[in-house]
């Protein structure tokens, strides 16, 4: 078997399905349409047509939600696609937000510790794991300096300082979100998310941040799918060619350099592989890796899972009879 044309088969009836599932949602949730932060990537882009082809534009609602790290495209995207759905749409930058709480400044302390010769005013910045197919370390992160677009020195970090630098980072996504939510209740709308299948099962995606949403349309669709889907619903191709990416780190930062450390196509292979518990010569002939690749992956996404159960799972609540 092939997994890519598993993963692809029946595209024109999946889009038709999530639409589907966004008008019944909307129905149920008794709103009257929805609304998206819209990043100028290819989730968002998919979610927000799919929203329209079964709403109308006139019952969807964009907003760009930039801050001064964002990649400069970001926002022409967002605005792009907007326009071409004839959506309507905001730009509400949450720089302010973040300032007020000094992100900035308390990111770049801790990014000095690490880097001694980095200078916020010079350089910019990128968080990184090493390739894992190729044997890089598997909790080894790293800050990649960058001046005028050329990455010139790179250095570890302490656990310490990663997870510190993770909270910074987080509060971005929840600036956001909160942001989506003050706009959508005061036009009664639901907040659509756009997190796919593979940041769902890897845990990538933000709690209470770009997790905290009234619906997901994308969550059973692996990226792969994603990409599918936007040539069937002729995305943009600027947005369908760009480079998957979390956008909160001022070098751009694609989610292969960080959350994947292989390549999208080989991760939603292995892990729709995992998923369907096919035959291991089975894998070895989609992805051309060696039998001890794979495993060694397959294995590294048991940890990643269990590791992030928190945060795909609803909070736990104490009852009365003892249980929870």
């Amino acid at each position: 078997m092939q997994i890519l044309d598993e993963l692809n088969k029946d595209i024109d009836k999946l889009s038709l399905d999530l639409g589907g599932f966004i008008k019944q949602n909307v129905v149920d949730f008794r709103k009257k349409g929805v609304l998206l932060g819209v990043s100028g990537g290819i989730d968002s882009a998919v979610a927000l047509t799919l929203s329209v082809q079964e709403l109308g534009a006139e019952n969807v609602y964009g907003l760009l939600l930039p801050e001064k790290e964002s990649a400069p495209s970001s926002t022409p995207l967002g605005a792009e696609i907007c326009e071409s759905l004839g959506v309507q749409y905001e730009e509400v930058p949450i720089s302010p937000i973040l300032e007020s709480l000094d992100i900035y400044n308390k990111k770049d302390q801790v990014i000095k510790r690490a880097c001694p010769e980095y200078d916020p005013e010079v350089h910019k910045t990128s968080l990184v794991l090493p390739d894992f197919l190729d044997g890089g370390l598997i909790n080894v992160p790293y800050i990649k300096l960058a001046k005028d677009g050329e990455v010139i020195a790179q250095h570890r970090l302490k656990a310490s300082d990663y997870l510190e630098l993770i909270g910074l980072q987080g509060v971005k996504q929840r600036s956001r979100m909160i942001v989506q939510y003050m706009y959508a209740e005061k036009m009664n709308y639901a907040v659509c998310g756009t997190t796919n299948k593979t940041e769902m099962v890897l845990g990538q995606f933000v709690k209470y941040g770009d997790g905290g949403v009234d619906i997901e349309p994308l969550a059973d669709c692996y990226k792969t799918q994603v990409y599918a889907l936007a040539k069937h619903l002729d995305v943009n191709e600027a947005i369908r060619e760009r480079p998957p990416s979390p956008d909160t780190w001022s070098h751009y930062t694609s989610d292969q350099d960080f959350y994947w450390r292989m390549p999208m196509h080989t991760i939603d292979q292995l892990l729709y592989a995992q998923e369907h518990k096919l035959p291991l010569d089975v894998v070895r002939e989609n992805t051309g890796l060696p039998e001890e690749k794979i495993v060694r992956a397959q294995k590294h996404f048991d940890v990643v899972k269990k590791n992030t159960e928190y945060i795909r799972a609803v909070a736990p609540v104490f009852t009365l009879n003892g249980n929870h």
